[in-house]
């Protein structure tokens, strides 16, 4: 499933900053990283505090750069960037104070070029890695929102199998964005499509042939209420944005899955009965959904991948092992 990912990393080397430099899972997977030459590391601590660690463990990060935001040179010009990025919303002593953690500092080094990707929250909570990122890296140009996708794989009679699910991590839900006035900006239909799109073209760097499904607990009008309207919304939005995307929605799991099934509620649809990319209408569902294909469906699950940053930034469960780190700094750098 990497395939794709450490084609692009020997065709272009790349550095990822961690965050953690002083945490053993972080100094393993990057010892590993550089025996396969797949990307430099800038670890981010004290800088005798990750040498006597990688020491301990026998890691070698021999030539990687090791930077202490505690001594960093440059440090009074990262801080004047960081004012004229926060805009009044930060003095320059809450962004020095800031900029002391390794969170905000490694996302600063994104920011000014010093790093291509960042990895953290080894130690540090998941709104911790990505609150810096958003009020620094901030979206792409053309997003509205940052969500999260996570890959699925197992082997299944001799063959990997391989499914994309969003978002499981980041958005709530989807509310209609509204100005002083409340007018609407943005629908949260359009919100919901932006994140079909965003896990199709994630899909796509796994290998994956997206075939999109817009879930619901309705098909094609065979429920009302709940986020029903969400849905089916969304998913004519995606198909504006994208006409030569195969999706379809609102369709319920088994619609989407099953052909039998398909064929019963949805004939003719060009996802139904064999889909492999799913969207979920709120966290509650898609953060469930992920999790049943993990611990019952016996799948392997990668994520989450941040989508829709200025960036690669990603996200480390704190419960993460070296193995796990090795694998998502990989996706991290790979998708750049």
């Amino acid at each position: 499933m990497f395939e794709n990912l450490i084609s692009a990393l020997k065709a272009e080397k790349r550095t990822i900053v961690f965050t953690e430099g002083e945490d053993a899972r972080i100094l393993e997977a990057a010892s590993r990283l550089k025996k396969d030459g797949l990307m430099d590391s800038i670890l981010v601590g004290n800088v005798e505090a990750v040498k006597a660690a990688a020491a301990k463990g026998g890691f070698d990060i021999e030539g990687m750069e090791i930077i202490d935001p505690a001594t960093y040179p440059e440090m009074d010009a990262m801080v004047a960037k960081m004012v004229e990025l926060r805009k009044g919303k930060m003095s320059e002593e809450d962004c020095r104070a800031a900029l002391s953690k390794g969170n905000y500092f490694g996302t600063m080094l994104v920011k000014m070029g010093k790093a291509d990707a960042l990895l953290g929250g080894a130690t540090y909570s998941t709104a911790d890695t990505v609150r810096p990122a958003l009020q620094l890296i901030k979206t792409k140009p053309g997003a509205h929102l940052v969500s999260s996708c996570f890959i699925l794989v197992r082997e299944k009679d001799g063959v990997e199998e391989k499914l994309a699910m969003g978002d499981c991590a980041i958005n709530i839900d989807y509310p209609d964005s509204k100005d002083k006035e409340g007018n609407v900006t943005l629908k949260g239909s359009q919100k919901l499509a932006e994140v079909a799109i965003e896990t199709a073209n994630t899909a796509k760097a796994f290998g994956i042939d997206p075939k999109v499904a817009v879930l619901s607990f309705s098909t094609k009008g065979s429920g009302k209420g709940g986020t029903v309207a969400l849905s089916r919304e969304a998913t004519e939005y995606a198909k504006e944005m994208n006409p030569d995307l195969a999706i379809d929605g609102e369709l319920q799991f088994d619609a989407a899955v099953s052909p039998v099934v398909a064929a019963t509620k949805c004939k003719g649809s060009p996802v139904a009965g064999q889909a492999n990319t799913f969207i979920f209408p709120s966290i509650e569902a898609g953060n469930i959904g992920y999790k049943i294909a993990q611990r019952l469906g016996g799948f392997a699950a990668y994520g989450p991948i941040l989508q829709g940053l200025n960036a690669p930034i990603n996200d480390l469960s704190r419960g993460c092992n070296a193995d796990e780190v090795y694998q998502m700094a990989i996706i991290t750098a790979g998708l750049k």
